[in-house]
């Protein structure tokens, strides 16, 4: 069984076995997690997403899927990126942010990584509401098949850190 735990702070200082980003299509770096992880974690992470568009995702990593990069100077052995959906009023995409978590892990399961940092994934520029994203995230989370034994949701600030840790 997993256990969920909860941090405080910056994921890029998170000493885990794999840290989740919640990365664009593009895999090429972005702002939020994502430009934070590509600038503290240095070029390897970006030359090694650069060389997976090359061989497979050309168009980019769709939504929902998952791919692990090294973690390059990052206290982590990897990195997963993951395209989070961006949120909508008029249509329902919580399949969507739910692959998400679960595709993190499955590659996490492949790493053999056993504690994994996951950001608020879409919650951000992209939209999604905190309280919707902390409860599809716990959820499937929660109900995941893993040999991961920590999952630790790393909120950048007190009110995320709030809204994840009232609803576990």
């Amino acid at each position: 069984m997993i256990n969920v735990t909860f941090a405080l702070g910056d994921i890029t200082g998170q000493h885990v076995d794999a840290i989740v980003n919640a990365a664009n299509s593009s895999l090429l770096g972005g702002g939020g997690v994502d430009g934070a992880i590509h600038r503290k974690g240095g070029p390897e992470i970006l030359a090694e997403c650069r060389a997976l568009r090359a061989s497979q995702y050309g168009k980019g990593l769709a939504t929902g899927r998952a791919v692990a990069t090294t973690a390059g100077r990052l206290p982590a052995r990897w990195v997963i990126h993951t395209v989070g959906p961006v949120w909508s009023p008029d249509e329902d995409r919580s399949d969507l942010l739910a692959s998400c978590y679960r595709e993190s892990l499955r590659v996490a399961d492949e790493l053999g990584a056993c504690t994994v940092a996951f950001p608020a994934i879409s919650t951000g520029v992209y939209g999604w509401p905190m309280d919707d994203g902390a409860r599809i995230a716990l959820a499937t989370v929660g109900a995941a098949e893993t040999a991961v034994t920590e999952a630790r949701f790393v909120l950048f600030d007190q009110g995320a850190y709030d809204v994840f840790t009232s609803q576990a």
